[in-house]
């Protein structure tokens, strides 16, 4: 079995995130990360090629630090590693960027099948979660969302699901995109050699020609949102302390709770 993992760079969640003068989202190699549901779908991609041979390939889509996610990718155990960028490519929505990341699947699938393609849920940065939907879309293929355990009968892809108290189970047959969630697994922790020898490890960077995508089709130019304006979130005022020195403080407190619509009352 061969899978295609799409993973993604994205700032750290803790990180003082913002956009730049063009809207983009502002990274840095000291502040972002593999998006850590996407360590879930490198697992997912891991354990089934354990179970049926074949060969894992990440790929994302980003700038030049975006490699240390497919560096990451490769520590854990991942085969192969694709890096999308280009000038072009730069600044797509979710639309412009699922064109992208199917015509890489595509590239891939010239030179042997790809069976599956494994994504999380959704990246942390947006939390969108609709990218895997729209690359079955591009792609044509059948999908499987919020998938919380994965194995193969036969030729199938067998997945379960837990929604709103119900459990779901699916079938479908590959080649299919599948999105997992956060307690799909448990994801190795690479070790230090693993580590090491991810960071030499080769690369391969495709951009949009090679991809055989116009200009126009992808990156900003190809996109059909754009950010028209952006503000920083206002500081947090910080806590409002109450003291009840002179009895009065369960009096204040309430008052408090009620004028925010934190507890019921009138005012």
């Amino acid at each position: 079995m061969r899978v295609a993992v799409l993973v993604k760079h994205v700032p750290e969640l803790l990180s003082d995130r913002g956009l730049d003068d063009a809207g983009r989202t502002l990274r840095t190699a000291d502040d972002s990360t593999l998006n850590e549901v996407d360590e879930n779908a490198v697992e997912a991609a891991l354990q089934l090629v354990a179970d049926t041979g074949g060969e894992v390939v990440a790929v994302t889509l980003g700038p030049a630090i975006a490699v240390d996610a497919l560096r990451r990718a490769l520590a854990m155990g991942a085969h192969r590693a694709v890096h999308l960028s280009g000038p072009e490519l730069a600044g797509g929505d979710v639309v412009a960027t699922a064109r992208v990341l199917a015509a890489a699947v595509r590239h891939l699938a010239a030179e042997a099948p790809v069976d599956v393609v494994l994504t999380g849920l959704a990246a942390l940065d947006g939390l969108g979660s609709v990218v895997p939907s729209l690359v079955a879309a591009d792609l044509g293929w059948p999908q499987l969302t919020v998938v919380e355990e994965l194995g193969v009968d036969g030729d199938v892809l067998v997945a379960r699901r837990e929604l709103d108290g119900v459990t779901e189970r699916w079938r479908a047959t590959t080649p299919a995109v599948v999105s997992v969630i956060d307690t799909a697994n448990e994801p190795r922790l690479p070790r230090m050699k693993d580590l090491m020898a991810a960071r030499s490890a080769e690369v391969t960077t495709l951009g949009a020609e090679d991809l055989g995508l116009a200009p126009d089709a992808v990156g900003a130019a190809g996109s059909r949102t754009r950010v028209v304006r952006a503000e920083r979130r206002p500081p947090h005022p910080g806590p409002e302390i109450v003291t009840d020195d002179d009895g009065e403080g369960g009096r204040r407190l309430a008052e408090f709770l009620v004028s925010r619509d934190l507890v019921g009352g009138t005012r």
